[in-house]
């Protein structure tokens, strides 16, 4: 479901987004580098996959999708498959920390604890998103994901870090604080 998306935020603007459209360029701009970032983030809505126009300076405040009504960040990982990962990864703005993992492998499960922790204290910096390998072995190939688990962070749908093995909060918190920088 891809319908109009604008953006919920107590009544208060946003800019709306039909589809694939990309928005106006002269209302968007991200700077890389970890750069301030002006204008507006497109993000999927974790639960209708819809793009949502999001003022950066508005990110701390809650935002819902304005189709389905789902806040934006939650604080737990987004489910990714081979339907939506595109939609997430490639087509949003907001960068996006993909766990590559799977339900056999421990190491994957005892770092789940961790990745969900640095989803609550980190969002709306990243959308923090799982992908299992096992059902989207194709998207695996894809990254090359040769060990699990895998934390690849992406910036406007390119691979910008990679970190093979498990790692407690801390680590992870401060492997990230890194990477989006």
């Amino acid at each position: 479901m891809h319908g109009y998306c604008g953006i919920s935020l107590d009544g208060k603007g946003g800019w709306p987004l039909s589809g694939d459209a990309a928005p106006p360029s002269s209302q968007f701009a991200i700077h890389q580098a970890g750069a301030t970032v002006t204008g507006k983030y497109r993000i999927a809505c974790q639960h209708c996959t819809g793009l949502v126009g999001v003022p950066t300076d508005r990110l701390g405040d809650g935002p819902r999708c304005p189709s389905c009504h789902t806040p934006l960040f939650d604080g737990h990982p987004v489910e990714l498959t081979d339907g939506n990962f595109d939609r997430h990864v490639a087509q949003a703005d907001l960068p996006v920390v993909v766990d590559f993992w799977a339900p056999w492998c421990a190491p994957c499960r005892m770092m789940a604890i961790a990745f969900e922790d640095a989803a609550r204290r980190m969002e709306p910096a990243a959308r923090f998103a799982r992908l299992n390998t096992d059902e989207a072995q194709a998207i695996a190939a894809r990254y090359g994901i040769r060990s699990i688990p895998t934390l690849i962070v992406f910036r406007g749908g390119r691979e910008v870090a990679r970190q093979s093995g498990a790692m407690g909060t801390d680590a992870l918190v401060r492997w990230l604080s890194g990477a989006l920088a």
